[in-house]
């Protein structure tokens, strides 16, 4: 259990609601950890969705998460708050990845970790990695863009395409708890709903192969892939998370407002498939409409946590104003660094705490309505949908 300051000063909460606030969560969205010891210009790579070095005389430690890092994970390495960057590298390469990464991680207070395994690579821990060093049960998320990169650099021609990939994704099911899709990122959530035919498939699959390694980015294929996907999420009664919102640059922020995917979630409703849409910074608000009015939409605020640190509360009471309880989880988006779990799950715990605190200070709620809901945004809601 995470220590009792990760929670704001304030008016004290009653027992049973500090507990639920500090009991272990699931955490429904991450990816690995570097294993390997890193150097000041990697790292603040890892802390930033810039994806280029600071402008020169400046640096990444200069922005909220840097800050945050600074205060909250420097204790953890038995360093005091705020101390400088230089001192908490320094601290960080003595201690070496492994341990960082075993204190960070187990501080964080996770009982799971569902880990995106798309961006996995030799320097980046497994799953089962990730469960063994944070001391957490782990499994895997699979996203649909890695497995159909598998088949267009293995498949033997475009006819044998559409059935290899539905092969391939079922395969890939039967060891996952949930799929994923990036296509925010590779179209656009703005994407025409409509499910492809069989031959104009093959004919865009036919100008992929030309090109195999090639990124995916056809339109067709992508909606072939993302369909495709909900056939196996719908037979083996799975979820399918979206990226939404906030990411890196090679991302068009606003071709990926969730409110976009409004045609789409309607099509998807029949047959009941969860759809989980992550992170939707600054497109919360938007998100929260989406999951107060579909059944099988649900929503979370992934590293919209971690990078907006100390002005998450204001994000988690605004997802809070219409999102219905059982509706919201907890992720990290946890990624390169173990530093983004520990302070995702301790924004997580402050922002709900401090909203927690005004309803039940108000009379709003009661303390056990209270417990109720941090119960079920911290794990429960994670554990039923992913059927954990």
């Amino acid at each position: 259990m995470p220590p009792a300051d990760d929670l704001p000063p304030g008016p004290p909460l009653p027992d049973a609601v500090r507990e639920a606030l500090l009991a272990p969560l699931v955490d429904h969205h991450c990816h690995g950890v570097r294993r390997d010891d890193l150097g000041r210009a990697a790292f603040e790579l890892l802390i930033t969705e810039a994806a280029t070095p600071a402008p020169p005389g400046t640096t990444h430690f200069d922005t909220p998460i840097g800050a945050a890092i600074r205060r909250w994970c420097a204790p953890v390495l038995d360093l005091p708050p705020h101390t400088p960057p230089a001192v908490y590298l320094a601290r960080r390469a003595e201690l070496g990845a492994a341990e960082v990464n075993r204190r960070l991680l187990r501080q964080a207070g996770i009982v799971a970790f569902l880990v995106d395994t798309g961006l996995n690579g030799a320097g980046l821990l497994s799953a089962a990695e990730m469960g063994r060093l944070g001391g957490a049960a782990a499994d895997e998320i699979v996203r649909l863009e890695r497995v159909e990169e598998t088949i267009a650099r293995s498949v033997a021609g475009a006819a044998e395409y559409p059935d290899a990939l539905a092969e391939a994704l079922s395969a890939a099911a039967a060891r996952a708890v949930g799929l994923k899709t990036v296509i925010a990122y590779r179209y656009g959530l703005d994407f025409d709903i409509e499910r492809p035919g069989r031959g104009a498939v093959v004919a865009a699959a036919g100008r992929r192969l030309a090109d195999p390694k090639a990124r995916l980015s056809d339109p067709i294929l992508l909606r072939h892939l993302l369909w495709s996907g909900v056939d196996v999420a719908r037979q083996r009664s799975l979820p399918v998370q979206f990226h939404c919102g906030y990411g890196d640059p090679d991302i068009d922020l606003h071709r990926a407002d969730p409110a976009l995917l409004t045609g789409f979630i309607r099509a998807l409703q029949p047959g009941g498939v969860p759809l989980i849409l992550l992170h939707c910074y600054p497109f919360h608000r938007q998100a929260a409409y989406l999951a107060s009015v579909y059944p099988h939409v649900y929503v979370d605020l992934g590293l919209a946590l971690t990078h907006t640190a100390a002005g998450s509360a204001a994000i988690v009471d605004e997802l809070l104003e219409l999102v219905p309880f059982h509706k919201q989880m907890f992720s990290s988006d946890c990624y390169g660094v173990a530093e983004t779990c520990h302070l995702g799950a301790l924004y997580y715990r402050r922002g709900l705490a401090r909203a927690l605190a005004v309803r039940i200070g108000e009379g709003e709620w009661s303390a056990t309505d209270a417990a109720r809901v941090a119960h079920m945004i911290g794990a429960g809601n994670a554990r039923r949908v992913y059927r954990l």
